[in-house]
């Protein structure tokens, strides 16, 4: 398993010698209201052949339809939302609903249940004993127990700051979310936008929740990932190497 972080919630997962995007968004500027904090590490023209594409939910931020419209029509687009995927430029979008799986060549993916202002969702994948989670947007909510203990996770792909106005896990959510979801590594995503009004942000961090991590007697290693920088599992080094 390799992780690849483009930027804010954009990850190329290679999981079992398959190839997945998550959440891709490659604006350089932002929003009237949120400014981009820092440059994707690859434009959407740059990007890879992937085997899937995977759409927690249909934000701004979490959704390029310049990206989209330039999948070929076999790549699949996984979304809980077929039809407004339709709508952003997916050709081939395969819904899912929370609980329910379909398999990337050898890959197996599952939508799993997210709380955000949006019809969301998170995803499970496993290929070759490996998992890792991406949350997408969500709140920390109950059903993380379910997925802890459906899944034995490796790794979560999850947020771990907030805004003024909520629309994530901040650091006293996310560490609860860490408890419950039992994963040996946290790679925090959704950094790469703020509120350009000061008066929006919060102080919350990556560093903060480590240390929450820390004072909970939680053991899972935060992983902070900038654009370009990667994560990998040791025989996936070995391996490289």
């Amino acid at each position: 398993m390799r992780v690849t972080m483009i930027g804010h919630s954009t990850v190329l997962l290679e999981v079992s010698g398959v190839r997945l995007i998550t959440d891709p968004y490659f604006g350089s500027w932002g929003h009237i209201a949120y400014a981009r904090v820092d440059t994707p590490a690859l434009s959407w023209g740059e990007v890879p052949e992937v085997d899937a594409v995977l759409l927690s939910h249909l934000h701004w931020d979490h959704v390029d339809r310049r990206y989209l419209r330039s999948l070929p029509s076999s790549t699949p687009v996984l979304a809980s939302v077929p039809w407004l995927a339709r709508l952003k430029g997916a050709q081939h979008v395969v819904g899912l609903r929370p609980w329910s799986s379909t398999t990337v060549e050898d890959v197996k993916v599952t939508a799993v249940p997210a709380l955000h202002m949006a019809r969301a969702v998170g995803f499970v994948v496993e290929g070759g004993g490996r998992s890792v989670y991406f949350a997408g947007d969500t709140y920390h909510r109950p059903f993380m127990r379910r997925i802890g203990a459906t899944f034995r996770l490796d790794v979560a792909l999850m947020p771990v700051t907030t805004f003024r106005i909520p629309m994530t896990m901040g650091e006293r959510g996310a560490t609860g979310a860490a408890r419950d979801l039992g994963a040996g590594v946290v790679i925090p995503i959704h950094l790469g936008v703020q509120p350009r009004s000061p008066v929006l942000r919060t102080s919350h961090s990556p560093e903060g929740f480590a240390r929450r991590l820390r004072q909970e007697g939680i053991g899972a290693e935060v992983v902070v990932l900038g654009p370009g920088d990667a994560w990998e599992t040791p025989e996936t080094k070995g391996a490289r190497a």
